[in-house]
Protein backbone atom coordinates (compact mmCIF):
# COMPACT_ATOMS: atom_id res chain seq x y z
CA UNK A 1 0.00 0.00 0.00
CA UNK A 2 1.43 3.39 -0.91
CA UNK A 3 1.69 6.38 1.41
CA UNK A 4 -1.16 8.32 -0.21
CA UNK A 5 -3.53 5.42 0.39
CA UNK A 6 -2.39 5.18 4.00
CA UNK A 7 -2.91 8.90 4.52
CA UNK A 8 -6.39 8.52 3.06
CA UNK A 9 -7.11 5.70 5.52
CA UNK A 10 -5.90 7.92 8.38
CA UNK A 11 -8.19 10.72 7.20
CA UNK A 12 -11.14 8.34 6.91
CA UNK A 13 -10.34 6.99 10.41
CA UNK A 14 -10.00 3.46 9.02
CA UNK A 15 -8.23 1.27 11.59
CA UNK A 16 -6.70 -0.89 8.85
CA UNK A 17 -4.10 1.84 8.45
CA UNK A 18 -2.41 0.76 11.68
CA UNK A 19 -1.61 -2.67 10.21
CA UNK A 20 -0.51 -1.06 6.95
CA UNK A 21 1.94 1.39 8.54
CA UNK A 22 3.14 -1.31 10.92
CA UNK A 23 3.94 -3.64 8.02
CA UNK A 24 5.58 -0.97 5.88
CA UNK A 25 7.36 1.15 8.49
CA UNK A 26 7.50 -1.04 11.60
CA UNK A 27 11.07 -2.20 11.02
CA UNK A 28 12.24 1.33 10.21
CA UNK A 29 10.69 2.77 13.37
CA UNK A 30 11.91 -0.11 15.55
CA UNK A 31 15.44 0.46 14.30
CA UNK A 32 15.27 4.17 15.20
CA UNK A 33 13.88 3.42 18.62
CA UNK A 34 16.28 0.56 19.37
CA UNK A 35 19.29 2.70 18.45
CA UNK A 36 18.19 5.13 21.15
CA UNK A 37 16.84 2.81 23.84
CA UNK A 38 18.85 -0.40 23.31
CA UNK A 39 15.84 -2.38 24.50
CA UNK A 40 13.53 -4.45 22.29
CA UNK A 41 10.59 -4.14 24.68
CA UNK A 42 10.92 -0.38 25.09
CA UNK A 43 11.37 0.02 21.34
CA UNK A 44 8.19 -1.92 20.63
CA UNK A 45 6.32 0.23 23.13
CA UNK A 46 7.54 3.42 21.47
CA UNK A 47 6.62 2.13 18.02
CA UNK A 48 3.11 1.27 19.21
CA UNK A 49 2.87 4.73 20.73
CA UNK A 50 3.98 6.12 17.37
CA UNK A 51 0.98 4.55 15.64
CA UNK A 52 -1.34 6.00 18.29
CA UNK A 53 0.22 9.45 18.04
CA UNK A 54 0.00 9.37 14.23
CA UNK A 55 -3.66 8.32 14.53
CA UNK A 56 -4.33 11.32 16.77
CA UNK A 57 -2.40 13.80 14.60
CA UNK A 58 -3.59 12.75 11.11
CA UNK A 59 -5.91 14.56 10.40
CA UNK A 60 -5.78 17.53 10.68
CA UNK A 61 -2.03 17.40 10.02
CA UNK A 62 -1.10 15.80 6.70
CA UNK A 63 2.61 14.96 6.54
CA UNK A 64 4.52 15.55 3.35
CA UNK A 65 6.62 12.37 3.75
CA UNK A 66 4.92 9.72 5.89
CA UNK A 67 8.12 7.73 6.55
CA UNK A 68 9.97 10.76 7.89
CA UNK A 69 6.94 11.85 9.88
CA UNK A 70 6.64 8.46 11.59
CA UNK A 71 10.40 8.30 12.15
CA UNK A 72 10.37 11.70 13.83
CA UNK A 73 7.52 10.70 16.13
CA UNK A 74 9.33 7.47 17.03
CA UNK A 75 12.58 9.31 17.66
CA UNK A 76 10.94 11.91 19.90
CA UNK A 77 9.01 9.30 21.88
CA UNK A 78 12.16 7.21 22.30
CA UNK A 79 14.21 10.18 23.47
CA UNK A 80 11.50 11.06 25.99
CA UNK A 81 11.47 7.50 27.27
CA UNK A 82 15.26 7.47 27.52
CA UNK A 83 15.24 10.75 29.40
CA UNK A 84 12.63 9.40 31.79
CA UNK A 85 14.59 6.18 32.35
CA UNK A 86 17.88 7.98 32.87
CA UNK A 87 16.59 10.93 34.86
CA UNK A 88 18.52 9.83 37.94
CA UNK A 89 21.45 8.42 35.99
CA UNK A 90 22.48 11.55 34.11
CA UNK A 91 25.46 10.94 31.84
CA UNK A 92 25.11 7.16 31.68
CA UNK A 93 22.91 6.93 28.58
CA UNK A 94 24.15 6.39 25.05
CA UNK A 95 22.42 9.52 23.78
CA UNK A 96 24.73 11.75 25.78
CA UNK A 97 27.65 10.46 23.69
CA UNK A 98 26.00 11.69 20.50
CA UNK A 99 25.03 15.00 22.03
CA UNK A 100 28.53 15.50 23.45
CA UNK A 101 29.96 15.10 19.95
CA UNK A 102 27.74 17.91 18.70
CA UNK A 103 28.19 20.08 21.79
CA UNK A 104 31.20 21.79 20.29
CA UNK A 105 29.03 22.94 17.37
CA UNK A 106 25.70 23.87 18.95
CA UNK A 107 25.23 25.94 22.08
CA UNK A 108 22.90 25.21 24.99
CA UNK A 109 21.23 28.62 25.47
CA UNK A 110 18.57 28.81 28.14
CA UNK A 111 17.45 32.42 27.77
CA UNK A 112 14.47 34.00 26.02
CA UNK A 113 16.35 34.19 22.72
CA UNK A 114 16.58 30.39 22.65
CA UNK A 115 13.54 29.83 20.43
CA UNK A 116 14.63 32.41 17.89
CA UNK A 117 18.23 31.22 17.93
CA UNK A 118 17.06 27.62 17.71
CA UNK A 119 15.07 28.29 14.55
CA UNK A 120 17.98 30.15 12.98
CA UNK A 121 20.37 27.39 13.97
CA UNK A 122 18.04 24.73 12.58
CA UNK A 123 17.84 26.52 9.23
CA UNK A 124 21.64 26.79 9.01
CA UNK A 125 22.02 23.09 9.90
CA UNK A 126 19.39 22.08 7.32
CA UNK A 127 21.24 24.07 4.65
CA UNK A 128 24.56 22.61 5.77
CA UNK A 129 23.24 19.05 5.52
CA UNK A 130 21.59 19.63 2.14
CA UNK A 131 24.91 20.82 0.67
CA UNK A 132 26.87 17.74 1.77
CA UNK A 133 27.77 14.95 -0.62
CA UNK A 134 25.31 12.08 -0.44
CA UNK A 135 27.55 9.71 1.53
CA UNK A 136 28.61 12.41 4.00
CA UNK A 137 24.99 13.50 4.48
CA UNK A 138 23.87 9.92 5.08
CA UNK A 139 26.67 9.25 7.57
CA UNK A 140 25.91 12.50 9.44
CA UNK A 141 22.17 11.77 9.57
CA UNK A 142 22.67 8.16 10.61
CA UNK A 143 24.91 9.24 13.47
CA UNK A 144 23.07 12.29 14.75
CA UNK A 145 19.45 11.64 13.74
CA UNK A 146 19.17 7.84 13.86
CA UNK A 147 21.81 7.63 16.60
CA UNK A 148 23.59 4.71 14.96
CA UNK A 149 26.92 3.59 16.34
CA UNK A 150 30.22 4.14 14.55
CA UNK A 151 30.45 0.36 14.13
CA UNK A 152 27.02 0.18 12.46
CA UNK A 153 27.81 3.06 10.11
CA UNK A 154 31.17 1.56 9.15
CA UNK A 155 29.45 -1.71 8.23
CA UNK A 156 26.72 0.11 6.28
CA UNK A 157 29.29 1.93 4.13
CA UNK A 158 32.07 -0.66 4.13
CA UNK A 159 34.43 1.83 5.79
CA UNK A 160 36.74 1.43 8.74
CA UNK A 161 35.56 2.80 12.07
CA UNK A 162 38.52 5.16 12.02
CA UNK A 163 37.42 6.49 8.63
CA UNK A 164 33.87 7.08 9.87
CA UNK A 165 35.18 8.89 12.96
CA UNK A 166 37.37 11.07 10.73
CA UNK A 167 34.46 11.91 8.42
CA UNK A 168 32.26 12.83 11.38
CA UNK A 169 35.04 14.90 12.96
CA UNK A 170 35.52 16.86 9.73
CA UNK A 171 31.77 17.35 9.31
CA UNK A 172 31.42 18.65 12.89
CA UNK A 173 34.34 21.00 12.32
CA UNK A 174 32.79 22.20 9.05
CA UNK A 175 29.41 22.64 10.76
CA UNK A 176 31.00 24.67 13.54
CA UNK A 177 32.68 26.94 10.99
CA UNK A 178 29.40 27.31 9.10
CA UNK A 179 27.53 28.24 12.28
CA UNK A 180 30.16 30.81 13.23
CA UNK A 181 30.14 32.26 9.70
CA UNK A 182 26.35 32.60 9.91
CA UNK A 183 26.61 34.45 13.21
CA UNK A 184 25.19 31.67 15.37
CA UNK A 185 26.54 32.05 18.89
CA UNK A 186 28.20 28.91 20.19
Amino acid sequence: MDDNMMLELFENRNEDVINAVSQKYGGYCKCISFNILRSVEDSEECVNDTWLKAWNIIPPHKPFVLRTFLGKITRNLSLKMLEKKNRNKRGNGATEIFLDELAECVSDNTDIERDFDGKATLKVIENFISELQTEQRNIFIRRYWHLRSIEQISKDYNLTESNVKQILFRLRKKLKTTLIDEGILL
